[in-house]
């Protein structure tokens, strides 16, 4: 049976801990490791992670929850430190705050992806596991569906188009993803980098991304890349230079204007 890791980072989160914590409680999919990386929150966030760790214990549902609460030197080097402690097969960041949309999600993308098949018959687990998602506000009521969907066959090259995939829709092997840490050179859109590097690696190994066709993460619209959306869009242009090239990067942004101004 396939083993999701699904890593949840917090920083005095008090306020949406709990039903981005209760949508993990929920899911019916018994192999599933929740591991919170606290930044040292001094507003009740640990307090209520050792709560729902104790509930989720007594339920007895095949979920382990993990908590470690220190100081670190940002979002992304905790990350790292869960993609560290990850024991799972895939790995699936989902932060205070978001949620998954249903107590099936998990179930739905294994059966969708047809994940217990590889494991049958012999061959190599997709490298990524993708699909839609879903925009709330700060209440986690919904707002509408996110406007960049993720397409058909997704590769590395699709990221010139946008993130096509948002960060909590993208489920990595865990064998790759620790292979392929976040840059701490990137503040705000090293997720996107990662997501990148992970693509290139699968194609190097030849292995399939793997179009789940669900809504599989409600994504809290007020986050990191628009809290700081001047430095995000600097580090976006950057990490597409880096990985298309100037001119091409250039040009792409160039078609977001228009885009923009046309709508």
């Amino acid at each position: 049976m396939i083993k999701f890791t699904i890593v949840t980072i917090t920083y005095n989160a008090a306020d949406v801990f709990v039903r981005t914590a209760d949508s993990v409680l929920r899911q019916d999919y018994s192999n599933v490791e929740h591991i919170i990386v606290d930044g040292a929150s001094t507003d009740g966030t640990v307090a209520l992670a050792l709560e729902y760790k104790t509930k989720s214990d007594a339920m007895g549902n095949g979920h382990e929850v993990r908590i470690v609460s220190e100081p670190d030197k940002g979002l992304y080097d905790a990350m790292n430190k869960g993609l560290g402690m990850a024991t799972g097969d895939y790995v699936c960041f989902m932060n205070a705050g978001d949620f998954f949309p249903g107590g099936a999600t998990l179930s739905l993308i294994c059966a969708n992806a047809r994940l217990d098949g590889c494991r049958k018959d012999g061959e190599p687990l997709p490298a990524v596991l993708y699909g839609d998602t879903d925009w709330v506000d700060n209440e986690g009521r919904y707002m509408r569906r996110r406007r960049l969907t993720p397409p058909e066959r997704l590769s590395w090259r699709s990221f010139r188009h946008g993130m096509l995939v948002c960060h909590q829709a993208f489920y990595a092997r865990a064998d790759i993803a620790r292979r392929t840490p976040y840059d701490l050179r990137y503040r705000h859109s090293a997720d996107v980098d990662w997501c990148i590097r992970v693509m290139k690696e699968a194609e190097r190994m030849s292995l399939p991304l793997v179009n789940v066709h669900a809504t599989i993460a409600d994504y809290q619209r007020e986050g990191q890349s628009t809290k700081y959306h001047r430095a995000s869009l600097l580090e976006r242009f950057d990490v597409m230079r880096r990985h298309y090239g100037l001119l091409q990067t250039l040009a792409m942004h160039a078609w977001f204007v228009v885009r923009a101004v046309v709508k």
